[in-house]
């Protein structure tokens, strides 16, 4: 299987190559001159012609397929001025170009959406969300530092499961089956356990792609989402930064040049340093005392993360990073929560000589720790850490693009938790993991196809998973598109929680287990790994005055999912051997479908920005004998968001953003009863023995939490204090209306504990 696939690889590779040897190749680079960062996403074509290319996350392009003669490039892009240069190919020539863009003098607050509406005919672009800075700074911010985990929470698709503790469910999927990268390492746990931050600095992110769901062949290993995050390179020209406060956290961001660029093209070493520092549980104590009983917010954090840049002439450049990130989380006495997370990498770009090759890898290493200490004095710790490496080549011939490569993954798991009955669960287990991929995007007029194959062996279950991806797009007209995507999702990893638990601090990872249940649903059950197969119809529109449209319907069928078994009453030994694999195996197995419509409205011209989602969804799970609806199934999510730049020189700006979820499910309780544990066996005197207090539930997930509804407003002034530097006072409110948000009932006391009250705050931060 592995040489047909290759031997094909290299066929397709040699037979386009032929094909496009008569024309020329224009690529390069497009930067920005004060800086030198590339500027992203921004289309670059040969004037009175149809041949073009949009800039990649590095600032890449490749305008192939050129006839011989004279062109004039131009580059428009907003925020720049405009950059035109006349040039003249001949056949199989590959014309090597580097060109800079300067900051416009003029703040005409416009959006130019030309770029974008010319990508989204020649890319099916399915359940992706692109994410800048400037989109994130559009949601209001706790204590104004816009953060991506307050972002996230707006995409469409995107359930969240409250403010404290809250993880992102991503169309039917739990967190364990979210795959993130950050300058593609994998980073095992993205948020804090406020669910208002991330470990990510808004300030050097380059680019987030959100996949909801339909994500192509180079991402494996998930079965619900991806989230691939790329950081700035840091300022080649000259010592910049940036410096906030505020009652939450404080931060502090320095790039700038090791080795300066000393002409405009020339090569140059840069570094970009971020940290974060939460003193919450500090500050609450005086500001937020009323939250929590007076209790406070017992939440901090900190964050650091580092990159150096080493950058080529030709564009070629190779990054080294680490990151250290903590959190904790202390409800003293009742319980100590905290995780450490580790890693470094490094990660290249090569663009060979004489090639319309584009070559990237990258070699990384993270590792990732909890422990949940309670009052019974039985610590739960959960460890991973393992390497990710990968090697990508892409080809372009015209319009068109094939990319493939190879990844290789190792990872240790150590895991140890002690169930309700005080007995202990552990694993400790070492997985090795080999994939290869191919992708190839193909323009034929009206029509994109996307098709793409995936091949991923787990070593430690000597099994090969092999996975069909598909995606297709129709532009019916300018304004009016048609897409479509399919495929198929096989992960290890599970995680040690069950999934009918709606918020969980500590949940623990898994490699895939062995005691497993023989059967499922009258079939043996032959696979340790988990399933998703992804069904997407979409559509996408271009209203009249600067309107937008895209809608999305989808299908999540989770024909495998292993589980947390919660009904395990025997241990698992040969005197047990008559008793029902669901009494008795650790875990269990499940199937279910996630199924949902997505509705997107963006308006965006000048001084206003709006932004309507509005998504409803529906998910339920199948253990074998009871079907059921997981704590995530939110039926309709519903999320406004709008900003508005006012006043002289338009430096007042205005974010408010509305959130309204319908209700989670819950199991309610029938009744009570005392327990006996017969702790002393058969000695146990149960008619003078104490007993302690039982529960009996009711149906499943059968009842319904009440409505969840939040309004966040940020007002933000700019005070230009020169040409580099600018202070930024802003003053925000998290809860305006002070909505009582359910988030956790005791059942024996009968006490509730609500979400973030009205939460205000004031902050500044200066950039130089």
């Amino acid at each position: 299987m592995k040489l047909r696939f290759l031997l094909a690889l290299l066929f397709i590779t040699f037979y386009t190559t032929q094909i496009w040897a008569q024309y020329a190749n224009v690529r390069g680079f497009l930067y920005e001159k004060a800086t030198g960062e590339p500027v992203i996403f921004t289309t670059i074509f040969l004037k009175g012609t149809q041949l073009g290319a949009a800039t990649d996350v590095n600032g890449y392009f490749s305008i192939t397929k050129i006839p011989a003669g004279n062109y004039k490039i131009v580059v428009y892009s907003m925020g720049y001025d405009s950059l035109e240069e006349n040039i003249t190919v001949s056949a199989n020539e590959i014309v090597s170009k580097k060109y800079y863009l300067n900051k416009t003098a003029i703040n005409l607050k416009t959006v130019d959406i030309s770029a974008e509406r010319t990508e989204y005919k020649t890319d099916v672009k399915m359940s992706v969300t692109k994410v800048t800075p400037k989109e994130i700074s559009k949601i209001p911010s706790v204590g104004g530092e816009p953060d991506l985990a307050q972002y996230l929470q707006v995409v469409p698709g995107v359930i969240f499961s409250g403010d404290q503790g809250g993880q992102l469910y991503i169309r039917g999927g739990t967190p364990i089956q979210n795959k993130v990268l950050l300058d593609g390492m994998v980073i095992y746990n993205p948020f804090h356990s406020i669910g208002l931050f991330s470990v990510f600095d808004t300030d050097i992110i380059a680019n987030a792609d959100v996949f909801t769901g339909g994500f192509p062949a180079q991402y494996g290993g998930r079965i619900s989402a991806v989230m691939d995050v790329t950081t700035r390179d840091g300022n080649k020209k000259r010592l910049a930064g940036k410096l906030s406060v505020n009652p939450f956290a404080s931060k502090l961001t320095l790039e700038g040049p090791l080795i300066k660029q000393k002409e405009t093209g020339g090569s140059s070493t840069s570094f970009v340093v971020s940290y974060k520092n939460s003193y919450l549980n500090k500050t609450s104590d005086v500001l937020y005392k009323y939250v929590n009983d007076e209790a406070g917010l017992p939440y901090s954090f900190n964050d650091i993360y580092a990159k150096v840049s080493i950058n080529g002439t030709n564009g070629s450049k190779l990054n080294v990073f680490g990151f250290n990130f903590n959190d904790k989380v202390d409800f003293t006495p009742i319980s100590e929560f905290n995780w450490k997370s580790t890693g470094f990498g490094t990660k290249f770009i090569v663009v060979p000589n004489g090639s319309s090759t584009l070559m990237d890898g990258v070699f990384a290493y993270s590792k990732y720790k909890m422990q949940l200490k309670e009052a019974d004095d039985k610590p739960r710790t959960s460890e991973i850490g393992g390497f990710n490496m990968g090697l990508n080549f892409t080809y372009f011939f015209g319009q068109d693009e094939l990319k493939y490569g190879l990844e290789v993954l190792g990872f240790k798991t150590d895991f140890e938790f002690y169930n309700a009955a005080g007995n202990r669960l552990g694993q400790e287990e070492n997985t090795t993991e080999f994939g290869t991929y191919l992708n190839y995007r193909k323009v034929a007029g009206k029509f994109v196809i996307q098709p793409g194959l995936r091949l991923h062996y787990y070593s430690s279950l000597t099994e090969l998973a092999i996975e069909p991806r598909f995606s297709a797009k129709y532009n019916a007209t300018d304004f009016l598109r048609f897409k479509l995507a399919a495929g198929i999702y096989k992960q290890n990893f599970l995680s040690a929680t069950s999934d009918r638990d709606v918020v969980n601090f500590f949940y623990g990872f898994l490699s895939a287990p062995e005691n497993l249940p023989a059967n499922f649903n009258g079939s043996k059950v032959d696979s340790r790994l988990q399933q998703a197969n992804h069904f997407i119809l979409g559509t996408e529109i271009d209203l009249p005055h600067h309107f937008s449209v895209n809608i999305e319907g989808y299908i999540k069928d989770f024909a495998q999912v292993i589980n947390v078994n919660r009904n395990k009453i025997y241990d698992d030994v040969g005197a047990n051997s008559d008793k029902p694999d669901e009494l008795k195996k650790d875990f269990i197995v499940e199937n279910g479908i996630a199924k949902g419509i997505d509705f997107n409205l963006k308006y965006e011209y000048k001084k206003v920005y709006l932004w309507f989602v509005y998504s409803i969804g529906f998910v339920d799970r199948f253990d074998g004998n009871d079907e059921y609806m997981p704590s995530f199934d939110r039926r309709h999510n519903v999320n406004i968001v709008a900003s508005y730049t006012f006043g002289k020189d338009l430096l007042w700006e205005l974010n408010s953003r509305l959130n309204y979820g319908s209700g989670f499910p819950f199991t309610p309780t029938q009744g009570f009863y005392p327990y006996q544990n017969f702790s002393q066996g058969v000695n146990t005197n149960y008619n003078s023995s104490n007993g302690q207090l039982g529960i009996i539930y009711g149906e499943l997930n059968a009842n319904r939490l009440p409505d969840y509804a939040r309004l966040d407003l940020t007002l933000k002034r700019t005070f230009v204090l020169s040409s580099r530097s600018n202070l930024e006072a802003t003053a925000s409110v998290i809860n305006l209306l002070n909505r009582q948000n359910i988030f956790y009932f005791n059942r024996v006391t009968f006490q509730r504990v609500d979400q973030l009250p009205i939460l205000p705050a004031l902050g500044v931060s200066m950039t130089f």
